[in-house]
């Protein structure tokens, strides 16, 4: 495991069973913090290993793509790594020093132990609220913050802080509940308080593709999707201007902000499009496996001051 001497940190912290722990005194943080400490989101199969883990991220699309993107040598940052999967995924095969920043220990905890069991040693885990805002700027080449900032008490500032730690010409990535996607699952939400989980496990695609003996994995992702304390919604339009205000150049989106779309190099410059494409394109959402899925969307931006 990599030395923590090699990142700054802003504030006090100690080293516990290989966690760097920051104190978290926020509220919100910590109501989201036990939330996922209850059942740790999204959990590991009993079988799983660095070569399930290999091959779960080799069909996932989009991770795969930045993996093969961001090559070696490079310092990453995950923002709200949950169990890790992602982090763990990064860094095997390659000499990448992977940063997981969670406030949920207990997540951090079976992440943790699998690097251990599986000798992954490029990984530190960081137990911390992001508004303490407690790592140095212009350390990481590519920060990736997928489905977090909407679970924050304030997802814009959220998004400027982990910002500050992203080097000039490196990329951002975040994912962020989309006003439109999501409608499929607020009504499966309005339902399930009404039938249970019965009626999910026939509606929810995910749930659907859990393993029936996977408990642990269905009451994370029920609990994540349908009971979460805290959520928001954003759109395309909102995020671009996150982008401009901070000096951020637009590089892509999934799903496409323009109606031409390029998903083969999720890092070559495409344009924004238009309002009416943008618009056309969430709502297009509600009808695709996004939306399916929970109605995340993703944009990428590269840093440029």
């Amino acid at each position: 495991m990599q030395s923590s001497k090699n990142f700054f940190f802003k504030k006090k912290h100690f080293i516990e069973d290989e966690i760097i722990k920051f104190q978290i005194g926020d509220d919100i943080t910590k109501k989201v913090a036990d939330f996922y400490n209850i059942k740790p989101f999204p959990n590991y199969d009993d079988n799983d290993n660095r070569q399930t883990l290999l091959h779960k991220g080799s069909k996932n699309q989009l991770v795969c793509k930045f993996k093969n993107y961001v090559g070696f040598n490079k310092n990453i940052l995950e923002v709200g790594p949950g169990t890790c999967q992602l982090s763990m995924y990064l860094a095997i095969g390659t000499n990448n020093q992977i940063v997981a920043l969670d406030p949920a220990l207990e997540s951090l905890k079976l992440g943790q132990k699998f690097a251990k069991l599986n000798n992954i040693k490029n990984i530190n885990f960081i137990n911390a609220d992001i508004f303490d805002d407690v790592l140095e700027e212009n350390v990481f080449d590519f920060v990736w913050c997928n489905g977090v900032l909407h679970h924050t008490k304030d997802p814009y500032n959220a998004f400027k802080i982990i910002l500050k730690s992203v080097k000039k010409d490196g990329y951002i990535i975040i994912g962020l509940y989309n006003k439109f996607g999501r409608i499929r699952t607020k009504i499966r939400k309005f339902f399930y308080k009404i039938f249970g989980k019965k009626l999910l496990m026939l509606f929810d695609p995910i749930l659907r593709s859990i393993k029936k003996n996977s408990e642990e994995q269905i009451e994370a992702w029920t609990r994540d999707q349908y009971k979460h304390p805290v959520e928001s919604l954003h759109t395309f339009d909102e995020i671009l201007g996150w982008f401009k205000s901070n000096n951020v150049e637009f590089v892509n989106s999934i799903p496409s902000c323009d109606f031409i779309s390029n998903n083969e190099n999720i890092f070559e410059k495409m344009v924004d499009g238009n309002l009416i494409s943008r618009i056309l394109n969430q709502i297009s959402m509600i009808f695709t496996p996004l939306g399916g899925d929970g109605g995340l969307f993703v944009f990428i931006g590269k840093k440029l001051m």
